[in-house]
C-alpha cells in the first residue's frame, strides 16, 4: 500500500509539473488555450497516475476484506471455546472477550455494507448481520441454561442451534465480501413468482414489436420455471385442497395457451398476413390473462410479492428466522418444563420469545416497504427517525414532517447503539454484584442502565421510543438520574476513608459535567434533517461516554466498599451464577412511580431492560 501511495504521488507530481504554465519555456497559447508541447508525457503520467491509484483503491479493498476475514476468524476461535466451557466462571471471562470481538466485527462489516454497490449484497450482508446481533443474547442465555443444567438434552438441542445458526451468518459473510461461494457454486438468484410472471408477459407481449427477438425454447423455460414455483403452494399444508387443485388447472392451461401462441407465432413468422397477426394478437391476450390469473391464485407467500430482489431476500431471511426461531422456542420451553423452578431457564425461554416478536416487528416494517414498492414510492426509503410530533412532553410544537436518514447516517447511529448495548451490559454485571439492591448507587445505575438500553433500541428502530423527541426526553431523564447518582457518591465519599475521597469526588465531579453538557446538547433546538442528526448522535456519544464513566465508577465503589466495610451496601460472595436478575427503576419504589419516570408501563420496562451480556 506504501508502495502504490508514492507511485501516485509520483505521478500526480509529474503531472503538476508538465502543466505548470508558469515553467514553460515557449508554451503556444492565446487567452484561453495552452497547448503543451510534451503531449506524449502528459498522456504517459495521466495513465500512470490512473494505474497507480486503481492499484491503491484494489489493495485498500483487499485490507478491509482481509480485516473483516480476521475478524471472523477470531469471533469463530472464541465461539468454539465458548462451547466447550464447562464453568460459569470462564463461560463469562470468555463470553467479555466474545462481545468486544462481536463490536469490532459489527463495526467492520457494517462499514463494507455501506460500501457495497449490489443492493442484493447489501440485502444479503444485512440480513446476515441482524441474525449475529440477536443470536448474541440467545447464545448468553441458552449457554447459561446448558451450564446450569448440563444433562439437559433440550438445552443442548437449544443452544447448538444458536452456534450453528451463527457460524452460518458469519460464512455468508465471507461469502458476500469475497464475492465467493463453497465448492465453487455459482449464488442462485431469487426468483419470485411475480417477477417471473411479469418478465414472461414482457417477452409474450413484446412480440407484438418484433417476432424474432427471442427463441420459442426460451419462452418454454421461463414458464417451466414459474411453475416450478408453485409447489410453494401446492406442496404447502396451509393451501387448501380447492385453492391447490385450481393452482394445477390454471399451470395447465397455461401450458396450453403457450403452446397456442408457439403455434401461430411461428406462422407469422414465414407469412406476415392479416388474419395470422389478429390470431397473434389473440393468443398473447389469452397467454397474458392466464398468467394473471396464475399470479392472482399463487402469489400469496411474501417473498414471491416482494416486488425487487433486495426485498425478496429480506422475506427469505425472516421466513427462515422463523422457521429456526419456532423449534428453538419448543426446546427452550420444553427445558423449562423439565425445570419449572429454573429461573435461567425461564428467562432464557423469555429471550426466545421477545426474539420472534422482534421479527414480528421487522416483519411489519418490511410488509410497509413492499407495499411502498406497489405505490410506487419504490426508490424512497422508510423514515428511520422522525421529528418532534404533538404528545406528552412537547404540546406545543408543531407537527413537522418525518426526517429520513440515508444509509451512512443510519450505520453511524446504529455503531454507536451497539456500543451503547455492550455497555449496559457491563454496567449491570456490577450492579448484580451489591447484595443490598436498594442501594442508592445500585439503583440509579441499574435505572441509567435500562434508559441507555432503551436508547439502544431506538437505534434499532425498536422499542418504546419512538421519535427523536422521544429519544431527547430519555436523554434529559438520563442525565438527571446521573446527577442524582453523583448526589448519591458525594454521600457515600463521607463513608470512605479520608485517602480515597478524593478520587470518588474527582470521579463524580466528572459526572456532573458529563450529564450538564448532555442535558444541554438534549434541550437544544433544532430543525432539519441534518441539525436533527447530528443532534441524535451527538445525544447517543454523549450517553456512551457517560455510561463508560459508570463502568468505572461501580467497580471503584465496590472496591471502598469492601475496603471500608460500610455503607448500605455490601458486597456478597461470587456465586457460581446468579438467575434472578431483575431490574429496578429509579428513584421510586412502585410500579407506577416507576412507569412515570421513564413513560413505560413496568412490564414493558422490565421486557425493554433485557440485557445481552450477563452479570458474572
Amino acid at each position: 500500500m506504501s508502495i502504490a501511495c508514492i507511485e501516485a504521488r509520483r505521478a500526480g507530481e509529474t503531472i503538476a509539473q508538465l502543466t505548470d504554465v508558469a515553467n514553460l519555456d515557449h508554451p503556444e497559447s492565446d487567452s484561453h488555450i495552452t497547448i503543451f508541447t510534451d503531449k506524449t508525457g502528459v498522456v504517459k503520467a495521466a495513465r500512470l497516475l490512473l494505474s497507480s491509484v486503481t492499484k491503491v483503491l484494489v489493495l485498500a479493498d483487499r485490507i478491509v476484506i482481509k480485516q473483516i476475514i480476521t475478524s471472523r476468524n477470531k469471533v469463530l476461535a472464541t465461539m468454539e471455546q465458548l462451547e466447550k466451557v464447562s464453568s460459569f466462571q470462564e463461560f463469562v471471562q470468555i463470553f467479555s472477550q466474545f462481545g468486544n470481538e462481536m463490536v469490532e466485527f459489527a463495526h467492520l462489516t457494517g462499514d463494507r455494507q455501506n460500501d457495497l454497490k449490489d443492493e442484493k449484497k447489501k440485502a444479503r450482508m444485512a440480513a446476515s448481520r441482524a441474525v449475529l446481533e440477536k443470536c448474541t443474547m440467545m447464545l448468553l442465555t441458552a449457554s447459561k441454561t446448558c451450564l446450569r443444567h448440563p444433562d439437559c438434552e433440550s438445552a443442548r438441542i437449544n443452544k447448538d442451534g444458536v452456534f450453528h445458526r451463527m457460524r452460518l451468518a458469519l460464512e455468508q459473510v465471507i461469502e458476500i465480501v469475497t464475492d465467493s461461494r463453497p465448492n465453487g457454486e455459482n449464488e442462485m438468484a431469487p426468483i419470485s413468482i411475480y417477477s417471473g410472471i411479469k418478465e414472461f408477459k414482457n417477452k409474450v407481449e413484446g412480440l407484438r414489436e418484433n417476432l424474432y427477438f427471442l427463441s420459442k425454447e426460451n419462452l418454454s423455460t421461463m414458464l417451466e420455471v414459474i411453475l416450478e414455483h408453485t409447489e410453494d403452494f401446492t406442496d404447502s399444508a396451509y393451501t387448501s385442497h380447492e385453492h391447490r387443485e385450481h393452482i394445477l388447472e390454471l399451470s395447465k392451461q397455461a401450458k396450453m395457451e403457450l403452446e397456442q401462441l408457439v403455434s401461430v407465432w411461428m406462422q407469422a413468422q414465414n407469412q406476415k398476413t392479416k388474419d395470422l397477426m389478429e390470431d397473434l394478437e389473440v393468443a398473447i391476450l389469452k397467454t397474458c390473462q392466464c398468467m394473471n390469473e396464475l399470479k392472482r391464485e399463487m402469489c400469496r407467500l411474501l417473498r414471491h410479492v416482494s416486488g425487487t430482489e433486495p426485498l425478496e431476500i429480506t422475506c427469505i431471511h425472516a421466513e427462515d428466522t422463523f422457521q429456526v426461531t419456532g423449534p428453538q422456542i419448543i426446546s427452550a420451553a420444553e427445558t423449562l418444563a423439565l425445570h419449572p423452578s429454573s429461573k435461567i431457564a425461564k428467562e432464557n425461554l423469555e429471550v426466545f420469545c421477545e426474539a420472534w416478536e422482534s421479527q414480528l416487528s421487522d416483519m411489519s416494517m418490511l410488509l410497509r416497504e413492499i407495499n411502498d414498492v406497489f405505490e410506487g414510492r419504490r426508490g424512497e426509503k422508510r423514515v428511520y427517525l422522525s421529528l418532534p410530533r404533538p404528545g406528552k412532553h412537547n404540546a406545543n410544537l408543531k407537527a413537522l414532517k418525518p426526517v429520513k436518514l440515508d444509509t451512512e447516517e443510519q450505520a453511524k447511529i446504529a455503531k454507536l447503539g451497539l456500543e451503547l448495548h455492550l455497555l449496559t451490559s457491563d454496567v449491570d454485571s456490577e450492579t448484580e454484584k451489591w447484595e443490598n439492591q436498594e442501594n442508592d448507587i445500585v439503583q440509579h445505575g441499574q435505572g441509567m442502565s435500562s434508559m441507555a438500553y432503551s436508547m439502544y433500541l431506538f437505534t434499532r428502530g425498536e422499542g418504546l421510543l419512538k421519535t427523536t423527541q422521544d429519544l431527547f426526553h430519555q436523554a434529559e431523564i438520563f442525565a438527571t438520574e446521573g446527577t442524582k447518582l453523583a448526589s448519591a457518591l458525594h454521600a457515600f465519599s463521607d463513608q470512605v476513608h479520608v485517602d480515597d475521597k478524593p478520587l470518588l469526588l474527582l470521579e463524580a465531579e466528572k459526572l456532573i459535567s458529563m450529564c450538564k453538557q448532555l442535558q444541554i446538547t438534549a434541550k437544544a433546538s433544532v430543525q432539519g434533517k441534518s441539525a436533527t442528526f447530528t443532534k441524535v448522535d451527538a445525544c447517543i456519544l454523549k450517553t456512551r461516554n457517560v455510561m463508560t464513566l459508570l463502568c468505572q465508577l461501580l467497580p471503584l465503589c465496590c472496591k471502598l466498599l469492601r475496603k471500608n466495610k460500610a455503607g448500605n451496601g455490601c458486597l456478597k460472595p461470587a456465586p457460581p451464577w446468579r438467575e434472578d436478575r431483575i431490574r429496578i427503576g429509579t428513584n421510586a419504589h412502585t410500579p407506577e412511580k416507576r412507569a412515570e419516570t421513564f413513560g413505560i408501563k413496568s412490564l414493558e420496562n422490565h421486557v425493554t431492560s433485557m440485557t445481552f451480556l450477563e452479570s458474572k
